[in-house]
């Protein structure tokens, strides 16, 4: 006797699906529908709130993610503090950027599938089987893109079977890929990958990492105008989270703020000695 797949279709016994958005709809009675069909057009002239930034990235003890605070509406803000960066469960989390309603309800959701099938089956899915199972959901949403609702997360995990961290990133089918070291999505992911390449290298520290990520980031905002930088005077600073053996942790804002501080104190310092230089160098006026 083999199996049951971890998630099976409507036909699955009833009380003994791992899947919780199956089970619902197998206990309505909902026929399942092509994907294309149902999916709704936005009104036009609707402005929908879309988060920009995220980026993640491996460290020594597992992984570090992290999101700028902003949320967009064409050229306007929607929101200078929304938060972009979730805990899936215990030992993963996930990032979003695209639609942020349509991004924050795919999260919650798998927030409840990974919960029930724990629930269900008595032990955690694998990280493989969680980064599938998040495919599964955004290729589901695929319709909703074609209307303009794209969502293009990040995920990342601790593998407890293989003891150490995993990123992996999405395309707006559901493609999945697993990513190294490190990757960024969003209107600001270039930039914020030039500054990880720069500084990433193998065993970095916590606060190293740290200190990477809020780096990437603010120098994304200073070339995505989508991308929002920290702020001082209204204590506004990315949100960052690690992933590591004991599980998701938030890094406190008062460690964000003192590495952002460090970053400009480093730049400004920077900027000191390249006048400094510039001054011996000036040639002298003659009489």
């Amino acid at each position: 006797m083999t199996d049951p797949p971890a998630f099976p279709g409507p036909g699955y016994p009833l009380g003994a699906n791992p899947s919780f958005a199956e089970l619902l709809r197998a206990a309505s009675g909902e026929p399942r529908r092509p994907p294309s069909e149902g999916a709704a057009v936005p009104p036009s002239g609707v402005g929908i709130p879309h988060g920009t930034t995220v980026l993640a990235m491996r460290y020594a003890d597992g992984a570090v993610m992290a999101g700028d605070r902003r949320a967009t509406e064409g050229y306007s803000i929607a929101d200078e503090r929304i938060d972009k960066v979730f805990p899936a469960d215990d030992m993963s989390a996930v990032g979003i950027a695209g639609a942020a309603g349509q991004a924050t309800e795919i999260v919650r959701l798998f927030q409840t599938e990974l919960e029930h099938y724990e629930k269900v089956e008595g032990e955690r899915l694998s990280l493989e089987g969680k980064a599938n199972r998040l495919a599964q959901m955004i290729r589901n949403n695929f319709p909703m893109a074609l209307q303009g609702l794209v969502v293009v997360p990040l995920f990342a995990g601790f593998d407890e079977r293989r003891g150490e961290a995993r990123l992996f990133r999405y395309d707006v089918t559901g493609g999945r890929w697993e990513e190294g070291d490190y990757h960024s999505t969003g209107s600001g992911s270039l930039h914020a990958r030039g500054t990880m390449k720069k500084r990433w290298r193998p065993g970095l520290s916590r606060a190293e990492a740290v200190r990477v990520v809020v780096e990437a980031l603010y120098d994304a905002s200073q070339e995505d105008v989508a991308t929002g930088g920290p702020n001082p005077i209204r204590g506004i600073y990315p949100t960052v989270r690690t992933i590591t053996a004991q599980g998701v942790d938030l890094v406190p804002e008062t460690e964000v703020a003192a590495a952002f501080q460090a970053i400009v104190g480093s730049l400004h310092e920077a900027q000191r000695e390249l006048g400094g230089s510039q001054a011996m160098e000036a040639p002298e006026e003659g009489p």
